[in-house]
């Protein structure tokens, strides 16, 4: 079998293949990823020279270079993490996130259909709970929660989502969708809250809270998202949605107090030096309130649920960033990104 996953550099990807690629060489995987800011190569060094393991550098936004792709490698499942997915990024400049999330989703729903005859194929859809909105003080998301996105990111997935749906029901396209909520862990680009605030509490620099730091968010540890996905890869319904949730409900003040406790814990340094580091800032617009998953569907009919408590989770998340430092030092510096120039933008 061969599988294309697209975005397989980036943080969740990157995360998946490594876990993959090793547990299934009957299985060839081929990784498209066009190379952007928050994907790093490096993250791949443990699986790079696997020999189920194949690495083309692919804008899914290119139609022909979409085209071409399949047309070599020709895969009988496309697991689609791809996207633009900073919401402060988007904020900024959302055509790049309707380029590669809406555009770059439609090329590789065409090049699916155009290669697969009746009944072939799959196509994953990897999406978010953004796309549901916000949520008061209660109540979950469920796989029948009326879509309402608030950020232009989370519009460009809603608009992803409903094209992997429409395709299903139009062209008969063998789909599967999930839709996570905030994962969390190794790999994961400084941008995010949790790798950021671990790398300027090592440097001594402010913690940026939003706000009050009172917005809600469900953290789901990202091994346990890749874990998920494959299940549902392997034994979910065709057409059916599968909402992956860590059952970790956490406000966003409380993740930075317990980050500091925790490198506190794992450096000697004093939690209330650490703590000292905490500065609100300025809301961003259109913040969502509170996010929260109920994942029931694919706890019952996939057997499915997170190992990771959150205290676990970010424990390990912590005592990665601070065992990989070469890693670490690699995305601070910008010298995997020479590193790319180099080896492929320069070919």
């Amino acid at each position: 079998m061969k599988i294309l996953v697209t975005g397989g550099a980036g943080f969740i990807g990157a995360n998946f293949l490594n876990l993959l690629v090793p547990r299934h060489p009957e299985h060839t995987f081929v990784n498209a990823d066009k190379l952007t800011y928050a994907a790093n190569l490096a993250s791949l060094a443990d699986i790079a020279g696997a020999a189920n393991y194949v690495f083309r550098r692919t804008d899914i936004a290119d139609a022909a270079a979409v085209d071409a792709l399949f047309d070599e490698q020709a895969p009988d499942i496309v697991i689609h993490f791809a996207a633009e997915s900073h919401v402060d990024r988007s904020i900024s400049g959302p055509r790049e996130f309707v380029r590669t999330n809406i555009e770059g989703t439609f090329n590789l729903l065409e090049a699916a259909r155009r290669i697969w005859k009746d009944g072939q194929g799959l196509f994953h859809h990897v999406s978010t709970d953004e796309v549901y909105g916000s949520l008061g003080a209660e109540g979950m998301f469920t796989e029948d929660t009326r879509y309402d996105p608030s950020s232009p990111y989370s519009a460009s997935k809603a608009a992803s989502d409903h094209l992997v749906r429409a395709y299903h029901r139009t062209f008969k396209l063998p789909v599967k969708l999930t839709n996570c909520s905030n994962n969390y862990g190794p790999l994961q680009f400084p941008e995010k809250l949790i790798p950021l605030m671990i790398m300027n509490a090592q440097d001594g620099k402010p913690l940026p809270v939003y706000g009050q730091g009172t917005n809600v968010r469900d953290w789901l540890y990202v091994q346990d998202h890749c874990e998920a996905i494959w299940t549902v890869v392997q034994r979910g319904a065709v057409g059916e949605t599968y909402n992956i949730g860590g059952n970790n409900e956490v406000k966003n003040i409380d993740v930075v107090h317990g980050l500091c406790r925790v490198l506190a814990e794992e450096t000697g340094r004093p939690a209330e030096a650490l703590l000292g580091l905490i500065t609100y800032v300025k809301d961003r617009p259109g913040h969502d309130l509170r996010y929260a998953i109920d994942a029931t569907k694919i706890r019952e009919h996939l057997g499915w649920s997170p190992k990771e408590t959150f205290e676990t989770g970010l424990r390990k998340t912590v005592r990665w960033y601070l065992d990989h430092h070469a890693w670490v030092d690699q995305v601070r510096t910008g010298e995997y990104r020479n590193w790319i120039e180099q080896n492929y933008d320069r070919r």
